[in-house]
């Protein structure tokens, strides 16, 4: 019997959350960022599960604070978005066996596209909850509840392979983040299962299948992705599945009608309407929304692009700030690393006209090459642009993708 899917949680639910609670002073322990390795192989997830509300109570027990390690910090914190890893069920002999499984968990994440490249708009945390008792509330004993910090037990209202944590209490041991936060529990145990989809994303930390189950949950978090499967119900309002096939949605340009004909990123055919059992259309034959181990299509992929943006600018603060400026400063931007041949293009422009910079990466130019008149000023302007083909909503791109900081350099 092929495993369950681990499921999605609630979709009304935020996905994003901002958190209050405080948590010990984080220790700086940077990470090298590569290489990545890929965990298993792929498996088929034929069934999706949503829990009601009841399974998002509040849990009335007092949390205590637990300390945080900072593993991977790729810029200010207030842009970008932090994965938060907590582990549940583990123990304060067993804490270097959650290090190892979150360390896995992480990396698996970006090992996968679009997050390998977007890498750096991501900061890793860890938060060391210590358990009185090892694991969790798991199949053979499902029907009682164990003393664990963060709540999580499998057969969440019913469904053996969803995997819920209390979400009060994981925020208030993950804390308040300066920027935006996505909470990940992982579970002492290695069960196959997990969920996405809302406030926190839940997996297995030692299941063999942890890396690939992350890599499915998250595109339900960060994505608001849909279930691509055949016996997944059958809704329609995900940026990856529509209720109508490829003719009508050219005629029409609804949902993913800018990406018909263009080559799936695995090599499986083109992107088209491709009718699931239920009666839903996804844009390909597979992909990592259907099958454990695949990869994301174009149309998530965007889609996961555009989430990541609406939280995160492509350029840090400029060198000096926005504004007058006086004498000959080095202006500078800053814009979000991206991973591997893929980078931000940034053009300048003085008094309107296209300049090319001195740097080779094109992040500054210097003003003592500007012809400016004591008393009289010109203006320069600098413009980061995400030029990624891997979006094609321009309409999108110009307003998420794009930001212009604009000098009044005096002379």
């Amino acid at each position: 019997m092929p495993p369950g899917n681990p499921g999605r949680l609630a979709p009304s639910l935020a996905v994003l959350v901002l958190l209050s609670a405080a948590v010990l002073p984080a220790v700086l322990e940077v990470a090298s960022p590569a290489p990545f390795d890929a965990i298993g192989t792929s498996g088929a997830l034929p069934d999706r599960a949503v829990p009601p509300r009841t399974a998002l109570r509040a849990d009335l027990r007092a949390v205590g604070t637990a300390p945080t390690v900072d593993i991977r910090r790729t810029g200010v914190p207030t842009n970008r978005i932090t994965l938060v890893l907590l582990g549940d069920g583990y123990t304060e002999d067993q804490q270097e066996l959650f290090r190892q499984q979150a360390d896995r968990a992480w990396r698996s994440l970006m090992d996968i596209e679009p997050f390998r490249s977007y890498q750096g708009f991501f900061n890793i945390r860890r938060v060391e909850v210590v358990s009185p008792v090892a694991g969790i509330a798991e199949t053979e004993n499902h029907s009682r509840k164990l003393n664990t910090p963060l709540g999580m037990h499998f057969w969440c209202e019913g469904t053996a392979r969803l995997l819920c944590a209390d979400e009060s209490a994981t925020a208030r041991y993950a804390g308040e983040g300066e920027g935006p936060q996505y909470l990940i529990a992982l579970a002492n145990s290695s069960e196959y299962g997990g969920a996405g989809g809302t406030g926190v994303t839940t997996l297995a930390g030692g299941s063999p299948d942890a890396g690939r189950i992350i890599q499915h949950e998250i595109g339900h978090t960060v994505g608001d992705l849909g279930d691509e499967y055949d016996s997944a119900p059958g809704d329609s309002d995900y940026p990856n599945l529509a209720a109508v096939n490829a003719d009508e949605m050219g005629r029409t340009h609804v949902k993913w009608w800018h990406w018909l004909g263009a080559q799936s990123p695995d090599g499986g055919g083109t992107v088209g309407a491709y009718r699931s059992a239920n009666g839903v259309y996804r844009p390909t034959v597979d992909s990592v929304m259907r099958t454990l181990g695949g990869t994301y299509n174009l149309p998530s992929r965007e889609a996961i692009i555009e989430q990541i943006y609406r939280r995160v600018s492509p350029m840090d603060a400029p060198v000096p700030a926005a504004g007058a400026v006086s004498g000959r400063p080095r202006l500078q931007v800053r814009p979000v690393a991206l991973a591997g041949g893929r980078q931000l293009r940034v053009d300048w422009r003085v008094a309107g006209v296209p300049v090319e910079p001195q740097a080779p990466d094109r992040s500054w130019l210097d003003t003592d090459t500007l012809a400016v008149a004591p008393g009289q000023s010109v203006t320069v302007t600098a413009t980061v642009r995400d030029t990624t083909d891997w979006v094609r909503d321009e309409t999108f791109r110009d307003q998420r993708m794009t930001r212009t900081v604009t000098w009044t350099v005096k002379g």
